[in-house]
């Protein structure tokens, strides 16, 4: 195999993981309707117990969600509201699409989510309402505390994204900021019955997580938050209302997010209809008819983007070696989320910036391709899911006058892929399940 053959057979074998987590294939395996019945994970609804249902959601698989349960409801459908990110949008009939901004919150987002609360408070107990929760959702249903502004959480949610953070230390202060999140929204939905539909983009598939759990019990407190801040040295760079507010959730001034324990939870059930494994394992298995060894080595990876870059390289120069963890032509595959800590001024993604830390540490090997890939269709603050390089990727750029290095530790990946015509560019795909990594070795 040279490398043209495997840098063709990773976008193939990425391609797969995508159709395996395609939202409208998602709901409609797990939500089945038989006359006026539907059923969720065993639990059956009868239809004909209900005066109205309603359908809410927020995520960039959202309208793709929707567009699902239309077509499984028909008639049945009442109205709905959902929030996406710009242009992850399908066309629905009955349900109405709100754009908004991601990964910070915007002006459209908060008008959004009031017409959610609005909706709900038309429901009542004889009603049903269907939740739809995708990843990006927490940036898509932003409403504020009483004594914050929309800027406060932009600012909070640019100071997490820049220091590192991870996606559920993110979360719980997101949770305990807002109107709606950690619960918060299965508060406003009660009495009625609440049905929640989530496609997990956290590592561990934690409902509390995903979204900020605007439809589920929050694990977090004040306490954890004021903690989180403490720990990436944040008390000092926040508006002061920001840490004030926090500091008398502390103090018992303010009221916690719903717990356990709370009866609001009791005519409510979540349901995980799609995460990061269903891609990874498709991806495992198209790379096999493909004719690779292929190993999944976890859907758990997370921390420092360049460094978990230098364990997936060291993988394949072992396999090169030894032939372990399994012979060639091999294919590793990897999921879940990293992180990168901003100290440039460029412009990229976690899968970019991984691909070219990986880049640089395979430059020279023939027999090596790395490709790396947000099944959203975005990485960070681009169009672009992700990039593809091989050995020979830092000296081709280097012919070009581009200094592989230099742009690694500018934070300057978009920037370094883009002239070579490495960056994997797939459009919205109107899902999200984390990330998807793959080493070829042949």
């Amino acid at each position: 195999m040279n490398v043209k053959k495997l840098r063709a057979d990773a976008l193939t074998i990425f391609r797969a993981g995508l159709e395996a987590v395609d939202p409208v294939n998602a709901i409609k395996t797990h939500l089945k309707r038989t006359d006026n019945h539907l059923e969720l994970q065993s639990q059956d609804y009868d239809l004909d117990n209900f005066k109205n249902v309603y359908v809410i959601g927020m995520g960039k698989a959202a309208a793709s969600m929707a567009k699902a349960v239309e077509d499984i409801l028909g008639d049945r459908l009442t109205e709905g509201i959902v929030n996406v990110k710009y242009g992850h949008t399908v066309p629905l009939k009955k349900i109405k699409v709100n754009e908004a901004g991601h990964p910070v919150p915007d002006e459209k987002g908060v008008e959004g989510t009031r017409e959610i609360i609005e909706l709900l408070g038309k429901t009542g107990e004889d009603d049903l309402v269907i939740c739809l929760i995708s990843g990006g959702g927490s940036a898509l249903l932003p409403l504020p505390a009483e004594d914050l502004s929309l800027e406060d959480k932009q600012n909070l949610t640019k100071s997490l994204l820049e220091c590192g953070a991870t996606i559920h230390e993110i979360n719980a202060l997101r949770k305990q900021l807002s109107r709606v999140k950690g619960g918060r929204l299965a508060k406003l939905a009660h009495p009625s019955m609440l049905i929640s539909l989530i496609l997990s983009d956290v590592i561990g598939d934690n409902l509390d997580v995903i979204a900020s759990g605007p439809t589920v019990p929050d694990t977090h407190t004040f306490g954890n938050c004021m903690q989180i801040l403490e720990k990436h040295g944040l008390k000092s760079k926040l508006p002061a209302r920001v840490v004030e507010y926090i500091d008398k959730g502390c103090r018992g001034e303010i009221e916690d997010t719903p717990k356990p324990t709370d009866p609001i939870f009791h005519r409510t059930q979540n349901a995980i209809v799609g995460s990061n494994i269903l891609a990874v394992l498709a991806a495992r298995e198209k790379a096999m008819e493909l004719g690779y060894n292929s190993l999944v080595l976890s859907t758990f990876i997370h921390g420092e983007t360049e460094e978990v870059a230098k364990v997936h390289t060291a993988i394949a120069k072992e396999i090169l070696s030894s032939g372990n963890p399994v012979g060639t032509p091999a294919c590793i595959v990897s999921g879940g989320e990293t992180t990168v800590t901003i100290e440039g001024e460029g412009k990229g993604g976690r899968n970019q910036e991984f691909v070219l830390a990986a880049a640089l540490d395979i430059e020279g090997l023939e027999n090596v391709v790395v490709l790396s890939g947000g099944t959203d269709g975005n990485d960070g603050p681009t169009d672009a899911a992700g990039a593809i390089a091989d050995g020979s990727t830092v000296g081709r750029a280097g012919e070009s006058g581009l200094n592989a290095y230099s742009y690694l530790r500018d934070n300057d990946s978009y920037n370094f892929f883009e002239p070579l015509g490495d960056l994997l560019i797939t459009g919205p795909t109107n899902t999200n399940v984390m990330d998807v990594r793959l080493v070829l070795i042949s």
